[in-house]
């Protein structure tokens, strides 16, 4: 089903068409009018909201990328490292490593998904407290346990 209007009625900022002002234009009734215009209003919305800063984030953020992607490429190499030589070195750089890439990714995910200025205040300090726990527990791991290394061995091995 489809309504017919005037293309003349169409153009809201006043500019008539020269040949069409009496040609019909056919649209879908089934279309409301408040959804055709709401994707730019949500553009709209999405590009005035960020606050780019290219001068002075932009180094930061790269060098931030770049540390990421030396600590992804550290952890591979600690994976052959550890098993055919383990020991107390290994095992709290893995738990640093470990930590640090759990908590760099977990906060790409909070500033994904965590709106609001008291929201991710909240969220960070979550994250902080919980990386704190975590290296802190696989220090304890370390010092008063097997370790990383051999802890991984023995569940392989059974």
């Amino acid at each position: 089903m489809a309504a017919v209007i005037r293309l003349s009625s169409v153009c809201r900022r006043g500019i008539k068409p020269l040949f069409y002002q009496s040609t019909l234009l056919v649209r879908p009734l089934a279309v409301p009018h408040k959804h055709q215009e709401q994707p730019y209003l949500l553009t709209a919305r999405i590009h005035s909201s960020q606050n780019l800063q290219a001068s002075s984030n932009s180094k930061a953020a790269s060098l931030h990328w770049t540390a990421e992607r030396m600590l992804s490429v550290l952890l591979l190499a600690m994976g052959p490292v550890a098993y055919f030589n383990p020991g107390p070195v290994i095992d709290y750089s893995l738990a640093a490593a470990l930590t640090l890439h759990g908590h760099w990714g977990l906060g790409q995910v909070l500033t994904d998904y965590v709106h609001g200025d008291t929201k991710i205040k909240m969220a960070n300090a979550a994250l902080f407290l919980l990386s704190t726990i975590t290296f802190t527990g696989l220090c304890y791991f370390n010092y008063n346990d097997v370790g990383i290394c051999k802890a991984v061995a023995l569940l392989w091995s059974k």
